[in-house]
């Protein structure tokens, strides 16, 4: 169950959305999101439900002091939103959380839910993976789809990619099967 606190009226909004664990090689994708987030001055508008993901023995909530009070935080994905003005006006819905540790498919039906309850019509995911790069050059980059129709107008490579996949692959798969680009 999502917990909603004022949702912003969003303009065009696309979802951007990044996830610890497996498929984030560095912490390189969720750092991502968060420095959109820091630098932008993200609002925490919603979060999922720890109860219904995550295993917390696999990943601990961390308790800590607030002014003389403890204080629990817990495991869970997080929704902020972002307003971009260039090179038009419109928003940003920032998603970033740890993989879930169950529940795969609820978990990518509640996102898509919210994205569509927002007006999302385009979802972006963000993934690492370790590669052979030598610290003398660049980290190459790339952008993947299953859109056939996104590869071109985007000019990206269309995904051939089988084998595990982590929570960015089922929420791609989720996201094909809606439709939301």
């Amino acid at each position: 169950m999502v917990e909603l606190e004022d949702v912003p009226e969003l303009i065009d909004p696309v979802m951007v959305a990044a996830f610890e664990g497996w498929n984030d090689a560095g912490d390189a994708a969720s750092t991502a999101v968060a420095h959109l987030d820091e630098t932008w001055g993200g609002k925490v508008f919603a979060e999922l439900d720890a109860e219904d993901y995550y295993d917390f023995q696999v990943n601990r909530p961390t308790i800590w002091m607030d002014g003389g009070i403890r204080r629990i935080t817990w495991p869970t994905t997080r929704l902020s939103v972002i307003r971009v003005t260039e090179p038009k006006t419109r928003d940003l819905v920032l998603v970033r959380g740890i993989e879930p540790s169950m529940r795969w498919r609820s978990f990518c039906q509640e996102l898509l839910a919210l994205a569509h309850e927002l007006g999302v019509e385009m979802v972006v995911i963000l993934g690492a993976l370790l590669g052979d790069t030598p610290h003398t050059r660049p980290v190459p980059v790339s952008g993947v789809t299953s859109d056939p129709d996104v590869a071109r107008s985007l000019d990206l490579e269309e995904s051939r990619y089988e084998g595990p996949t982590g929570i960015v692959g089922v929420l791609q798969e989720a996201c094909a099967q809606a439709s939301c680009s």
